[in-house]
Order: C-alpha cells, then sequence, then structure tokens
C-alpha cells in the first residue's frame, strides 16, 4: 500500500465542446501545465463516441453513444493517466472500464482536476500484474 500524507492542491476547471477528444484534452492539461500529479475530482457531460478497454482486454472497444458520463475517476501524471469512466445510454443501461483516445464528446464534459503540490506521479511497468502502475514519490509517506 501506498499512503501519503496531504500537501497543497490547486483545482483545474474545464468545459470540453463538442468534438473533443475527453482523454486527449486531460493529457493536454498534464501537458500544458506541467503537472506533475493530478486527479479527476469530478466529470459529467457526454460522448457521441466512447473508447473503452474492459477488463483484460488488449484493447479498447469503439462503441457509439450517445452516452451520458455517470463516472469518471483516475489519476494523472506525465507518463500517462489512468481513468476509469461509466456511462450510461438512452435505457439507462451502464457500461465502463478504461478511458481511452478516441472518446469524443457530444454535448459538453464539466470537469475538475485537481493538481497536488509536492508529490510526483509516475508509472513503471509491475512485473506481477505486466502492467504500468503507480509509483509516489516527493512528499513523506504518512505515519501509521
Amino acid at each position: 500500500m501506498i499512503a501519503v500524507k496531504g500537501g497543497g492542491s490547486t483545482p483545474f476547471i474545464l468545459r470540453l465542446m463538442p468534438g473533443e477528444d475527453l482523454r486527449g484534452s486531460l493529457e493536454a492539461l498534464v501537458r500544458e501545465q506541467g503537472l506533475q500529479a493530478a486527479y479527476v475530482a469530478s466529470c459529467v457531460g457526454s460522448l457521441k463516441v466512447a473508447a473503452i478497454r474492459f477488463a483484460d482486454a488488449p484493447a479498447a472497444t469503439k462503441v457509439e453513444g450517445p452516452f451520458e458520463i455517470v463516472g469518471l475517476s483516475g489519476t494523472l501524471s506525465r507518463d500517462g493517466p489512468h481513468l476509469h469512466i461509466a456511462l450510461s445510454d438512452r435505457d439507462g443501461k451502464t457500461i465502463g472500464g478504461h478511458l481511452g483516445l478516441g472518446s469524443i464528446i457530444h454535448t459538453t464534459a464539466e470537469i475538475v482536476v485537481v493538481a497536488l503540490e509536492d508529490i510526483e506521479f509516475s508509472r513503471k511497468k509491475d512485473e506481477r500484474t505486466g502492467y504500468s502502475e503507480l509509483l509516489v514519490s516527493g512528499f513523506p509517506p504518512a505515519r501509521e
């Protein structure tokens, strides 16, 4: 387990427009603002197309909407994001998984991202899982 004490934080509020890429926009925020560690605090909006990598799938699957975004959470770093999305269709049926590039905004997306100060997120391949997993540095670990 990784546990860190909280430091300061800075919120970023985004409103994405029709046709913008949800994941691509979050990756651009990290690059343009030089963020080292951030997380998605809130996201509401809609997608016309979603790229979702389902559990244990090798690649994302594109699904046609429209969909309401009912949840988006995850971490953002210079090494890439780890984002999970939940979507509902016209009938209220939900799907979810890892958010991929090519998830295109339908009407809007209102997102709050919080950047953490004095902390750096990075990713390194973990031989146990086979995936690039989160590493945290730059702030002293919390005491138990």
